[in-house]
């Protein structure tokens, strides 16, 4: 199912890269101890993988990759800034390291090794390209009401690979026509699964929302929410003034073992995109997001436009995008090299 937004409107008509220059990502951590056994890194890297940025840390080091710890994953094609953790017994060592795409900035110690998730969210920059006056002013019209009235927390393109290869893949192993052997892959691809499902569920309440509520994301009777603290919670009312209060959010369903499901009107929906059969554990996610500290500025004569803004962890600036531009993007192809013969 198409992702589809909250507004219903013609397509805005804007381009953006994704490379070192026009599309940076700094990742805002915890608040780390200043003490403890474990080193905290911060650390730039450039047109390269987090996985493979963490490759290079361990072979310098000579130790196993699984040895450092890191809260996220960050974009390859990008200039983009995260925290990592290794042993302090490597500290002596680690002031020698010099690479190219990869830089040390601070250092400070924690108690224990980063683990997935232990971030606040990530402050984006971006440039946006061919916009001129009439849709920068629409731009910041669609970007400040987002800021206030939330947008779909989708999966953007990113996650499922180019051509939606590894959506068909996830599907023949679900459905048993694909054995895979490699556990890394086997739960990459049960995520992408579990990530398909809930962007369609989503796209189901949006168009409700389009339908029934005047373009605000509709609240209905059976709905799991989160709070601030995390706490997830059934009530009996629909929690329209907290939620506009940014107070709570209502969740929708990744599948799987072990995790709570909404009731009610909320459940017959939610039962569409279950698997009750998917052995790995289920997770809530939070089916809106609010943009926070979003700034613009446009430069006229260049049809050039920056746009800086928050997220909350695990949600995607291209949705944000998206959400601007009333209209879904996908994943670039790159061009095989030709081999001459």
């Amino acid at each position: 199912m198409q992702r589809i937004y909250l507004d219903e409107k013609e397509p805005i008509h804007f381009k953006f890269e994704q490379n070192q220059e026009d599309f940076i990502v700094d990742e805002i951590g915890l608040e780390w101890k200043g003490s403890g056994n474990f080193s905290i890194y911060h650390v730039k890297k450039v047109e390269i993988t987090t996985w493979d940025m963490i490759a290079v840390f361990a072979d310098f080091l000579n130790i196993n990759a699984e040895k450092i710890g890191y809260a996220g994953l960050k974009d390859k094609h990008a200039t983009t800034t995260q925290y990592i953790s290794i042993e302090s017994k490597y500290e002596r060592e680690l002031k020698k390291f010099k690479h190219p795409q990869i830089k040390i900035l601070t250092g400070t110690r924690h108690s224990h090794s980063i683990r997935m998730g232990d971030l606040i969210g990530n402050r984006f920059s971006i440039n946006l390209f061919e916009v001129n006056q009439i849709q920068a002013g629409q731009i910041e019209k669609l970007a400040r009401k987002s800021e206030k009235l939330g947008l779909p927390n989708y999966f953007g393109y990113q996650r499922f690979g180019r051509d939606g290869d590894s959506i068909e893949q996830a599907n023949k192993m679900i459905e048993g026509d694909l054995h895979i052997e490699d556990s890394k892959l086997k739960k990459f691809l049960i995520s992408i699964y579990q990530s398909v499902r809930f962007n369609d569920w989503l796209a189901e309440r949006v168009q409700m929302s389009r339908d029934e509520n005047n373009n605000k994301f509709l609240l209905v009777e059976g709905d799991l929410y989160q709070d601030l603290k995390g706490k997830l919670f059934t009530p009996k009312n629909p929690q329209q003034k907290d939620f506009e209060a940014k107070k709570v959010v209502p969740t929708g369903l990744l599948c799987g073992r072990g995790v709570y499901r909404s009731q009610g009107k909320a459940a017959e929906i939610e039962a569409k995109y279950d698997d009750g059969f998917l052995y790995d554990k289920g997770l809530r996610r939070n089916a809106i997001i609010f943009p926070k500290d979003v700034e613009m500025k446009y430069t006229d004569g260049f049809d050039k436009m920056h746009i800086a803004f928050t997220l909350p962890k695990g949600s995607y600036a291209t949705v944000f995008l998206e959400n601007i531009a009333s209209k879904e993007f996908k994943a670039k192809k790159v061009k095989k090299p030709q081999v001459n013969r």
